[in-house]
């Protein structure tokens, strides 16, 4: 081995062994509490400028100090987060959305906090802890793996620690202190994140905003170690770290040579593109929280008063605007947030990448600089710069159709990471750009000028989305992605189109800003930048048109009137606090709503007009003979070899109502989604009319005319009544406008269509799922346990309402307990048991 490749070796194990303790911590903190923790590398920030600050500053022994760091700062900053943040949202029942927002929230506050306490110029002077030895830094993370390993294998401590892993609500009913747990996982998190930032901050520059970043690239190793196996995240930690300083020997000439040199500086941000984008997710649960994107209804004054503050900087401000001209450019990025994250309820923590190339392709554009593109004006510029980032939007768009959660956050995080470093770092792409401003708005206010009325027609064109039938679709999708779905709302599409549309505006916001500061920042759309922007609008409230504004206000002022630093530090703290906080914008006042009488529907669905069977809006043509929804010899076998259909066979006739019963676990519901395309049949069949339709998605089998319900409740809870029905008649492709009318009226809604379905009572909440899967008007209609949650007379309503529908033709399939209704109405009654229909 030649000295250099010795070298190198070396200098990648101390980079691998420090990436292998984040890992261990970030496995630790999750197996323990279930948090990702996206903070980890603010913990470490902090710990290395303490460490700091008590041997540079305040000249204590380096011994001393490291043990005061990282054995009392860092787990104490561990415990102060399970004890404020996390342990609340635990015990108020937060999903991991909502701990995901909390630990986005404390890593802006913590970035934040440092940036006020210690500046935010780096520093090159932070204390050695283990010298220079790369076998050093090794040692300690393969101890450090050992012990844990043998700790979680061979102690009580570790035999309950993996009991709360497999299920936190069973080991709390068998005596075992989970919140002793959560406690010992966060205090040894926090340690590890200390023990990473001190052995890395002599070696990488210090400030609040690198040193973080830096290790957020890292998460890389725990998440191909999906987030339980410590000795494959210290392999992958040590295999990147070698990987990245051995590439650093190749010096290609050409075009490929600054590609090869980012990759071989950044091989930690590959892997984390890699693991993010291609290996299996990690946590599947629903995107936000749904108290952070529950629509607020500004008042029309409220507005007003907006109008007059963003009007003032051009009466009163004199000529100098260069603070407020960042606001419109920064609300309109704000406003790409509230498309994606607010309305359409997708985790985007990727803007500020789509924000800058805006800012550069338009820099680019206006000056002649963009391969393949003459020089052009700079409005044109702004123009073209949208229109070519927008299609960039599948970047995290793509991902989104098949991940959800904590696995999609880590996805748009790559991205933006990714951007950040293989776009904005590197010079060739970024060197003597000074975007100039369009001719006739070079002064500030005439800018500031532009800048509001393209804010205003952005806020316009959102509106009118938010009011149509894709802002409708985006909110069903965000709500209950199964029930959109079934409702025949295109769940992939609408993502897609969700993404794209929020890097156009992004873009636009980017370009915005780059012209009105005369400059290209590439620090100015870096992904810490992009968590606080997204931080921001969630506790202000995602789905309003006025958090934008706000934050924009909020952010810049704050910034621009006290020290770097506080608008983090506050915006950090409330989302620290999210699930406790509710989003501001909420407790603005709003119109009065109106409220459903006492008694409104519970004896109100009588026989009246019956929306009959459809099949005239099919997306190919079918056979003229009418046979109906067929299974054919269904099997269904899971991976650990559990089978939950084994070769059933069964006809759903039109004009005829089918139910069926049985024990819990006999398969009833699998039956039930394979038929409605929800889940997909190991073998068998299933036909529509002799036509096979079985690898037909849900929303497809929607528009061919199979609607369903759900056992547990599938409503969209930020609309309103009348618009969950709109929402199954649209998608259904339903052109009658009397049509809603009807539903609603048929089951009893329409004293309540105006109400959210937020709060309305579980017996109303079925009968607007049911109305929401007859408004496409289908010919089959599969219910699972409708009755549930319905008073006596709610049921025998219902009883006579499908006793109709099947008159009129249509076809009825039944999962049932409520045996008396099942003999009531059913024509045919099947039994199924294990897996198979015996009668």
């Amino acid at each position: 081995m030649s000295s250099l490749t010795y070298e190198l070796f070396l200098a990648g194990l101390a980079v691998g062994g420090a990436a292998a303790l984040t890992g261990i911590g970030l496995i630790v903190t999750y197996r323990a509490t279930g948090v990702l923790n996206l903070a980890h590398g603010a913990v470490a920030m902090v710990c290395a400028y303490v460490l700091r600050q008590l041997v540079v500053e305040w000249g204590w022994p380096v011994p001393l100090a490291a043990c005061v760091t990282l054995l009392l700062v860092g787990p104490g900053i561990g415990l102060v987060l399970d004890r404020v943040v996390f342990r609340p949202a635990a015990v108020l029942g937060s999903d991991p959305a909502t701990t995901l927002v909390a630990s986005i929230g404390v890593f802006v506050l913590l970035v934040g906090a440092a940036a006020l306490m210690w500046g935010g110029g780096a520093r090159d002077d932070a204390p050695v802890l283990l010298g220079d030895d790369p076998w050093l830094h090794l040692g300690a993370a393969v101890l450090l793996a050992v012990a844990v390993g043998a700790a979680t294998r061979w102690t009580r401590l570790g035999r309950e620690l993996r009991a709360v892993v497999d299920n936190r609500e069973l080991a709390a009913l068998g005596g075992i202190d989970t919140d002793r747990m959560s406690a010992v996982g966060w205090a040894f998190g926090s340690f590890t994140a200390g023990l990473t930032g001190v052995l890395l901050a002599p070696y990488v520059r210090l400030d609040p905003y690198g040193l973080p970043l830096l290790v957020v690239e890292v998460i890389a190793v725990a998440v191909v170690a999906r987030m339980r196996s410590l000795p494959v995240a210290v392999l992958t930690a040590l295999a990147v770290g070698v990987g990245q300083a051995q590439l650093t020997r190749f010096h290609p000439v050409g075009w490929s040579g600054p590609l090869v040199q980012a990759v071989a500086t950044n091989l930690f941000v590959v892997a984390l593109l890699v693991a993010a984008l291609a290996l299996p997710g990690v946590g599947a649960r629903d995107a936000l929280p749904r108290a952070s994107t529950a629509g607020a209804r500004v008042p029309p004054g409220v507005w007003g008063v907006a109008a007059v503050l963003f009007l003032l900087p051009l009466g009163f401000a004199g000529t100098d605007l260069h603070t407020a001209i960042q606001v419109p450019a920064l609300a309109v990025i704000l406003l790409s947030l509230v498309v994606v994250t607010g309305r359409g309820g997708q985790i985007s923590l990727g803007q500020a990448a789509y924000a800058g190339l805006g800012a550069l392709f338009t820099a680019l554009l206006a000056a002649g600089r963009f391969p393949g593109l003459p020089r052009l004006p700079e409005l044109t510029a702004l123009v073209v710069a949208v229109v070519l980032v927008a299609p960039l939007g599948l970047l995290t768009g793509w991902p989104a159709i098949r991940r959800r959660g904590l696995t999609l956050a880590l996805a748009t995080l790559a991205v933006g990471v990714a951007v950040s470093r293989f776009v904005f770092a590197q010079p060739y792409a970024t060197a003597g750009l000074a975007p100039a401003r369009p001719a006739g708005f070079a002064s500030d206010r005439a800018y500031y000028a532009l800048e509001l009325v393209l804010l205003a027609s952005a806020l316009l064109l959102v509106a009118a989305m938010r009011r149509g039938r894709t802002g409708r679709a985006l909110a069903a999708l965000r709500d209950h992605e199964a029930g959109a779905s079934a409702a025949g709302v295109p769940a992939g599409a609408l993502k897609v189109l969700a993404f794209v549309a929020g890097a156009a505006l992004a873009a636009l916001g980017g370009g915005l800003l780059g012209m009105g500061l005369r400059a290209f920042d590439p620090a100015a759309y870096d992904p810490v930048r992009g968590l606080l922007w997204f931080a921001a609008v969630l506790v202000l409230g995602a789905d309003s048109l006025l958090s934008p504004l706000a934050a924009a206000a909020l952010l810049v002022g704050l910034d621009a009137g006290a020290r770097g630093g506080a608008a983090a530090a506050l915006i950090g703290l409330l989302a620290a606090l999210t699930s406790r906080v509710p989003p501001l914008m909420s407790l603005l006042p709003s119109a009065p709503r109106r409220k459903a009488p006492p008694t409104a529907g519970l004896r109100s669905l009588t026989r009246g007009p019956v929306p009959g069977p459809a099949r005239g809006h099919r997306e190919q043509p079918l056979p003229t003979e009418v046979r109906g929804v067929e299974a054919h010899h269904l099997t269904l076998r899971y991976p650990a070899g559990l089978t939950a259909l084994d070769r059933v066979t069964l006809r759903l006739p039109p004009g005829r109502l089918t139910a069926l019963v049985g024990p819990n676990g006999a398969g009833k519901s699998t039956l039930f989604h394979c038929l409605a395309g929800t889940a997909r049949p190991t073998a068998g069949r299933v036909t529509l009319d002799g036509v096979d339709i079985t690898t037909r998605p849900a929303h497809a089998r929607t528009r061919l005319g199979i609607a369903r319900t759900f056992q547990e409740l599938a409503v969209f809870a930020s609309l309103t009544v009348e618009e969950n029905v709109r929402v199954g008649a649209e998608h259904g492709r339903v052109r009658d406008p009397r049509h809603v009318e009807r539903v609603l009226r048929l089951l009893g809604l329409t004293a309540v269509r105006d109400l959210p379905a937020a709060g309305l009572a579980t017996g109303t909440l079925r009968r607007v799922e049911v109305a929401r899967a007859l408004a496409g008007r289908p010919h089959t209609l599969l219910l699972d346990e409708p009755a549930a949650g319905l008073d006596a007379a709610e049921t025998a309503a219902l009883a006579r309402v499908l006793k109709a529908l099947a008159a009129d033709g249509m076809a009825v399939l039944v999962v049932e307990h409520d045996l008396d209704l099942v003999a009531d109405i059913a024509d045919t009654v099947h039994v199924m048991e294990a897996g198979r229909i015996v009668s």
